[in-house]
């Protein structure tokens, strides 16, 4: 049987989340959603995830940076990959269509905009998972 992956969510829009959710849980994976950067670190701390998706604008402004920040810092928690899925491009102008996130900014594997297309979002995330695996089949 394989392995059960689990993905968690840190989003504070229900109705987004609950979108993504259901498009991930139909393609076969398993799914947890935290509501704030806290209950993310929470659910982080309780149970192994392969796979972290993070909103960047949270809360009082753009807590899922500090919560990638944070993630990078601790040696457990970096090996896990993140997706950025955010709307801070078009909210804010912060970063440049086509060019990439600088590291040390935001400590991410991946970066989509919102709103995510279905199966985008499934390639990205089967993209991760199997670059996550040889990364832990070359250790």
């Amino acid at each position: 049987m394989a392995k059960e992956i689990k993905i968690l969510i840190v989003d504070d829009d229900p109705d987004y989340v609950e979108g993504i959710q259901s498009t991930l849980i139909n393609a076969g994976y398993a799914v947890d959603a935290a509501y704030n950067p806290k209950a993310g670190f929470e659910a982080l701390e309780s149970k192994k995830y392969d796979l972290l998706l993070l909103d960047i604008m949270m809360g009082r402004g753009a807590e899922g940076v500090m919560m990638a920040r944070k993630i990078n810092k601790d040696p457990v928690l970096r090996e896990i990959p993140v997706l950025i899925i955010t709307g801070i491009r078009e909210q804010m102008a912060f970063l440049f269509p086509g060019q990439p996130v600088h590291p040390r900014f935001l400590p991410t594997d991946e970066l989509l905009e919102k709103p995510v297309d279905p199966d985008l979002l499934l390639e990205k995330v089967s993209h991760l998972l199997e670059l996550a695996e040889e990364k832990k089949t070359n250790e």
